[in-house]
C-alpha cells in the first residue's frame, strides 16, 4: 500500500481490502519511523488523523465516497489548520494554533481526505532549499545529506519517501516545482487565482499560489481538482467553472498519443548555466516526447534573464508589507523583556524572524521607500509585464513550453549557506512563470550523479492545467521515472 497510486488506494478502500483507519495508521507509523531522519514533518496529528479516517470509513460504508475520501495527505505548514499548530517554519509562529481552516484545508476536509500533519518549509516560504526553517532543514530522501529543495521541501520529501501519498504546497517562485524536481516527484502550480489564498499565510500576495504534490501526474490531477474553486474571501480568486483534471488523462489510443502537440523549447533555457547531467536528462525526455508524437519548435523568452532581478524586488516588497502584522501584539512570538511598545516590536521581530526573512524585509522596505519606488519597484513591475508578453508570444507558437526545472540536481546541505544570491539563481527557470501568473508542472525525467533526480518543467497558457497534466501523464505511461523510489522505500 505504501507505493500504491491514488486510484489503487481508492479501489482498495472501496473494496474493503483496507480501512481508512488502517491506511492512516500505516502511514503514521512510517512517518514516526522515518521523520527523525528526514525532518519532513513539523507536526504529526495522529489523534486528528485517526478521527478523520474513522469518519471517512463511515462515508465509504454509506456509499458516499469521493476520489479522496479516506486518502491520507499532508499540508505544508503555511496553510492555517483549525486546532493544529501552524508555524510557517518560523519561531515567530512556533506557538500559533490556528482558530480556522484555510480554504484549501476546508475543501480537502470536505472531500474526506485525512490530514496526517503539517510539513516542514523554509521560513515564511522564503528559500530554495528548506534550510531556512526554524525547525531545522528537511532532508532529501534520495540522499539525506542533500537538500530537498524549497520552500515546500517537507511536502516533496514526504511524498518522495512515501510518508504520505499526496501533499499540498505553495509556489511563489518555484517552491512546488523545484522541490518536486529535487526529490523525483510530480508537482504542479496552477494559474494564479485558481487556488484560494485564504488562510495561506502570505509571503508575496501577487505571486503566491497553492499547488499539489504526488508521485504522478494522475495523483496530482486528483488532488488539484479538489483544491480549486472560487472563494469570495480571496479577492484574487477566479470565479470559473470547476474542472476535474483527471478527465483529461485518457489512456493512450496509439503509440503516438501526443501527435499534434507542439512543444516549445526556449533557446534561453538551453544556453549556458545548465549542468551537463541535467541537460542529458532533459534532452532524453525531449526525445521521448518526440517518440510519443509531439513536435518541437524553438521559441524565445528574451526577457527571461530579467526574471530573478524583477522577482527579488517585487517579492521582498510585498513581504515587507505582509510580514508587518507579525509584531508580537496579537499572536505569535513576543519578547520576554522590553521597555516600551516600540521596544517590544523591535525585540519580538528581531527574535522571531530568521536571517533570510530579515534580509528580504529590509530589501523590500528599501525598494518601497521614498526616492527608490520609481527606480526599483516600478521598473520591476514593467519588467514583469515584458516577461508575461514574452510568454504570450511564445505560447502563440506552441501548445506547451518545456525545459529544465532547475539548472542542477539537489546540492549538499550547507553548500550555498554563505551565498544567498547563488541560491536565488537555482530558481532561474521557474520564477518567470510566477511573474506571468501561468501554470507550471515538474515531472521526474532521469537522474544525475549520486542518483539524484532531475525534473522537467512544462509551462502552459492560462488555465491549461489539464493540458499540462495530460501531457505529463502520457510521458509517464511510456516511462518509469515516476515509479522510482529511494532505496529505503518499501
Amino acid at each position: 500500500m505504501i507505493n500504491a497510486s491514488l486510484s489503487a488506494l481508492r479501489s482498495a478502500l472501496d473494496d474493503k481490502q483496507i480501512s481508512s483507519v488502517e491506511l492512516a495508521g500505516l502511514f503514521l507509523d512510517r512517518i514516526e519511523a522515518r521523520n527523525p531522519t528526514l525532518n519532513a514533518f513539523i507536526t504529526i496529528d495522529r489523534e486528528g488523523a485517526l478521527a478523520a479516517a474513522s469518519a471517512a470509513d463511515a462515508r465509504i460504508a454509506r456509499g458516499e465516497a469521493g476520489p479522496l475520501t479516506g486518502i491520507p495527505l499532508a499540508h505544508k505548514d503555511v496553510f492555517c489548520t483549525e486546532g493544529v499548530l501552524t508555524t510557517c517554519g518560523s519561531k515567530m509562529l512556533s506557538n500559533f494554533v490556528s482558530p480556522y481552516d484555510a480554504h484549501v484545508v476546508s475543501l480537502l476536509k470536505n472531500a474526506g481526505a485525512v490530514s496526517l500533519g503539517k510539513t516542514n518549509m523554509d521560513e515564511f516560504a522564503m528559500g530554495s532549499s528548506n534550510e531556512n526553517s526554524h525547525f531545522g532543514p528537511a532532508r532529501n530522501p534520495w540522499n539525506p545529506g542533500h537538500v530537498p529543495g524549497g520552500s515546500s521541501g517537507g511536502s516533496a520529501a514526504a511524498v518522495a519517501a512515501r510518508l504520505v501519498p499526496i501533499a499540498t504546497g505553495t509556489d511563489t517562485g518555484g517552491s512546488v516545482r523545484q522541490p518536486a524536481a529535487f526529490t523525483g516527484v510530480t508537482g504542479i502550480k496552477p494559474t494564479y487565482g485558481t487556488v484560494s489564498r485564504y488562510g495561506m499565510i502570505a509571503y508575496a500576495s501577487s505571486l503566491d499560489q497553492g499547488g499539489a504534490f504526488g508521485a504522478s501526474a494522475e495523483d496530482c490531477a486528483l488532488l488539484l481538482s479538489a483544491m480549486t474553486g472560487f472563494d469570495a474571501r480571496d479577492s484574487t480568486s477566479l470565479d470559473r467553472p470547476a474542472e476535474n483534471y483527471a478527465d483529461a488523462l485518457v489512456p493512450a489510443s496509439s503509440d503516438k498519443p501526443l501527435a499534434g502537440l507542439r512543444i516549445g523549447l526556449p533557446r534561453e533555457f538551453f544556453a549556458d548555466g545548465m549542468s551537463d547531467e541535467v541537460r542529458a536528462a532533459i534532452d532524453a525526455a525531449i526525445e521521448q516526447y518526440r517518440a510519443l508524437g509531439a513536435t518541437t519548435v524553438e521559441v524565445s523568452l528574451p526577457n527571461a534573464k530579467l526574471a530573478i532581478p524583477a522577482y527579488y524586488v517585487i517579492a521582498p516588497a510585498e513581504a515587507s508589507s505582509n510580514l508587518s502584522r507579525f509584531d508580537g501584539v496579537r499572536f505569535g512570538h513576543r519578547a520576554a523583556e522590553y521597555g516600551d511598545l516600540n521596544d517590544m516590536y523591535c525585540k519580538s521581530r528581531a527574535e522571531g524572524f530568521g536571517a533570510e526573512v530579515k534580509r528580504r524585509i529590509l530589501v523590500g522596505t528599501y525598494v518601497l521607500s521614498h526616492g527608490y519606488y520609481d527606480a526599483y519597484y516600478l521598473q520591476a513591475q514593467k519588467l514583469r509585464r515584458l516577461i508575461a508578453e514574452d510568454f504570450r508570444k511564445a505560447l502563440s507558437e506552441c501548445d506547451v513550453i518545456a525545459g529544465p526545472t532547475s539548472p542542477t540536481t539537489a546540492w549538499a546541505l550547507g553548500a550555498m549557506g554563505d551565498d544567498p544570491v547563488q541560491m536565488y539563481l537555482a530558481d532561474i527557470y521557474t520564477i518567470a512563470v510566477n511573474l506571468a501568473g501561468l501554470p507550471g508542472l515538474s515531472h521526474p525525467c532521469g537522474f544525475g550523479a549520486g542518483s539524484l533526480p532531475v525534473g522537467m518543467q512544462l509551462i502552459g497558457n492560462y488555465f491549461a492545467e489539464g493540458k499540462l497534466l495530460a501531457t505529463a501523464h502520457q510521458y509517464q505511461q511510456a516511462t518509469d521515472w515516476h515509479l522510482q523510489r529511494p532505496a529505503d522505500v518499501l
